[in-house]
């Protein structure tokens, strides 16, 4: 309801966000995108906040135009995304160090889980070490965050969502729906509603019942994986149907891109499933690495040796492509159905028109990896 999801923005946001009165609040999202409305228009407009509207992309007409607006308008609260941060990082400190970014008090992260070399590079690189990062997990469908640190209240972990925020009763349950305590990883659902729910899909209640309820009767299911640790902290594995089944064992595509993020010279990356004659699926890797490094032999060989250090054998990618860049959306989504496409030498790409880059589908098509005829 309207109603609703004006008060559930206005508190999320004052709340996740610390907002005081004299705080400059920067939202880098599309406003077209929930997260421009609820965390560009409606949560700060209800409490009267100080915004900044932004257009365009981070990299234009130089790689510290983030840092540039935050120094001149003394930005206290910065919220962006994880494709975003990985991207930025690939150029070093140098253009960060150019500007002062001692006003920001708060950082935040959204979009997606955040890998936790982008997180510390987040935290001390950009937040100097001092500024809490609220990496907040939520969904178009929620309306606003539904699991998130509280600044200053909340200890920190680099990856994870944390813990609900209030009126929020989160499980994790298994492929049958039962409920696992303690330590586990399974399915994330919500075990009651709260202010800003979905109410339906418009013309279509069939779909808003089956797609979120049906699976599991009595619970929202959320489409995403998830991990408790032993600490009850809660960590987002990615979504559901990212997981790929290799030789049977179910891998998140998330945890593999974690894994080779964390090696010094990839940038960024995205990773996917393809058809595989033997595995049924294999694991495929588009690559962004940091400038002045090259995807020879060696270093593939070196990148398939990270993963398995850090996952195991099972995980170890079957292909490796070199991705200049990759399909992202104007508030930063890198788009994986295309990729998918890309990787199983599927002519037909479907919509293309949202990406800042089109041409980079024709690059990365031309350059991939021989998988599937």
């Amino acid at each position: 309801t309207v109603g609703g999801y004006m008060i559930y923005t206005a508190i999320t946001f004052r709340y996740v966000f610390d907002y005081h009165p004299a705080d400059v609040y920067w939202c880098t999202a599309d406003i077209g995108w929930i997260t421009g409305h609820s965390y560009i228009t409606y949560g700060p407009l209800a409490n009267g906040a100080t915004s900044i509207l932004f257009e365009g992309v981070p990299l234009y007409p130089h790689v510290a135009r983030l840092w540039e607006i935050i120094e001149k308008y003394k930005v206290t609260t910065f919220y962006t995304a994880p494709t975003a941060i990985r991207m930025l990082m690939k150029f070093g400190e140098e253009p960060v160090k150019k500007y002062n970014l001692e006003s920001l008090k708060i950082l935040g992260s959204v979009g997606e889980p955040i890998n936790p070399e982008a997180w510390l590079w987040f935290y001390n690189v950009i937040g100097s070490g001092r500024c809490p990062i609220m990496d907040t997990f939520w969904q178009t469908e929620t309306g606003g965050h539904v699991m998130t640190p509280l600044p200053a209240a909340t200890p920190l972990k680099p990856g994870s969502a944390t813990f609900p925020f209030f009126g929020i009763l989160p499980a994790i349950v298994n492929e049958h729906g039962e409920e696992l305590e303690g330590e586990a990883e399974g399915y994330l659902v919500f075990q009651q509603p709260w202010p800003s729910i979905m109410r339906t899909v418009y013309g279509d209640s069939e779909r808003y019942e089956s797609v979120y309820f049906k699976k599991f009767p009595g619970l929202y299911v959320t489409g995403d994986g998830c991990r408790r640790d032993r600490d009850g902290y809660y960590w987002i594995t990615g979504r559901i149907d990212d997981m790929m089944n290799v030789s049977g064992h179910l891998l998140s595509t998330a945890e593999v891109e974690s894994a080779l993020a964390g090696h010094e010279a990839v940038a960024e990356v995205a990773v996917v499933s393809c058809s595989h004659p033997v595995k049924g699926e294999g694991i495929y890797c588009f690559v962004t690495l940091k400038d002045g490094r090259d995807l020879t032999q060696s270093v593939t060989e070196e990148l398939k040796r990270h993963v398995r250090q850090k996952i195991g054998p099972i995980a170890t990618p079957d292909f490796i492509q070199n991705a200049p860049g990759l399909p992202k959306t104007r508030s930063g989504k890198i788009m994986r159905r295309i990729l998918r496409r890309i990787a199983c030498n599927e002519k037909d790409l479907g919509d293309i028109s949202t990406l800042v880059d089109p041409g980079v589908v024709e690059i990365l098509y031309s350059q991939r990896c021989q998988v599937a005829a």
